[in-house]
């Protein structure tokens, strides 16, 4: 198979309207050009990203084919694709431009064009590669790949080689959620042996954060959230403490278990009081990650001579400020070691029941709902 394949027939979810269910429809994708793949979906992982998008939190134009953490098997390349070939296992990650500074510097996560690359809707020509089954286009290239489908097309630099052997149906959160959390503590803040980390909210991010941190060799590593049955998982998973801060003051329970506070922290809410009382108990040099999603223009407040007289820190973090091409590939081997199981957070789903899976994320019954989509 090459570039000049016919148009594939495919099964898509669509998003048509804001805060609308996903639908299940008919589509035709073209062939890969360039330096592009095209990829049959085995599954993908359904993240509260893309939920937020469907709600309209950022502005991603409708109707939109969304996924952005497939797993699958290429099945055709275009010319210009050089590391990759028909059959390679792959796990679809987000897109760069690949030739920006921050790209350049091993930052794609930051890349400058990162907006346009994920949410823009469409390649950076402003086509679609998509069309409805009346001809009509639909927006995709969602994270370089709008993996709710059959099959999707990604490029060379955000479709990862995989093992064989490992299990692909769970590989595709590597791609955008596991990675976040995981790499925030590996990548981005660089948690230490010995030291204390906490994070807020311990959904798949948090959770996934919580096994970095044990990987790393935090001695304290405390879980933050109001669901008991999460926090019991955070203990099975590597957490030392947990929190459910119904019933308990944040900054005053973790001080109590690390006191002065902690080394490491990170947000995974999206919630700016929770931001606001994790930055209050940090210790002195100490620096929160910040992951959790939150509506455009969301404000959050703290005491500047807190950050001054402490030498704390606070930083964004995009995609755990990974490379996914290395990172990815580390965590598929710690998982095949016994020592990230992550697919204790996984719940799988049939591509049809794509609202109840979201529903149930939503609800928190689920933590990391999976579509299986292909064989």
């Amino acid at each position: 198979m090459n570039a000049i394949d016919a148009t594939r027939e495919i099964t898509v979810a669509v998003v048509r309207g804001k805060e609308q269910p996903f639908r299940i429809e008919q589509a035709r994708i073209r062939g890969p050009r360039s330096d592009e793949v095209r990829v049959r979906i085995v599954a993908t992982g359904l993240c509260h990203t893309d939920l937020i998008v469907r709600d309209q939190y950022y502005p991603v134009p409708l109707p939109i084919v969304l996924g952005h953490e497939g797993a699958g098997v290429i099945e055709a390349i275009g010319p210009e694709v050089k590391g990759l070939a028909v059959g390679d296992h792959v796990v679809l990650a987000y897109g760069a431009c690949g030739h920006c500074k921050p790209c350049s510097s091993g930052h794609g996560a930051y890349c400058v064009d990162f907006y346009a690359q994920n949410f823009g809707g469409a390649a950076a020509d402003g086509s679609n590669a998509l069309e409805d089954a009346d001809g009509a286009p639909l927006h995709d290239h969602f994270f370089a790949q709008s993996s709710f489908a059959t099959y999707a097309l990604a490029r060379e630099n955000n479709a990862v080689k995989v093992p064989d052997d490992a299990p692909l149906e769970l590989l595709g959160p590597l791609g955008c959620g596991i990675q976040t959390g995981a790499g925030a503590v590996i990548n981005s803040m660089k948690v230490t042996p010995g030291s204390s980390f906490a994070v807020y909210g311990a959904g798949a991010v948090g959770l996934s954060a919580v096994m970095a941190a044990r990987v790393a060799g935090a001695a304290i590593i405390i879980a933050v959230d109001v669901v008991p049955s999460r926090l019991a998982l955070a203990r099975e998973l590597g957490a030392t403490h947990v929190i459910d801060s119904r019933t308990q003051d944040i900054v005053a329970a973790v001080q109590q278990i690390s006191p002065g506070g902690v080394d490491y922290a990170l947000e995974s809410t999206g919630r700016a009081d929770v931001l606001e009382q994790g930055v209050t108990a940090l210790a002195k040099l100490g620096v929160i990650g910040v992951v959790g999603a939150s509506k455009m223009g969301t404000q959050a407040s703290f005491d500047v001579n807190n950050l001054l007289m402490g030498g704390r820190s606070i930083r964004g973090v995009v995609e755990g400020d990974s490379v996914p091409q290395v990172f990815i590939p580390q965590l598929v081997q710690l998982y095949l070691q016994g020592r990230f199981p992550f697919d204790r957070l996984v719940t799988f789903y049939p591509l049809a029941q794509i609202n109840q899976a979201a529903e149930d994320s939503r609800r928190g019954i689920t933590l990391k709902p999976i579509l299986r989509i292909g064989g």
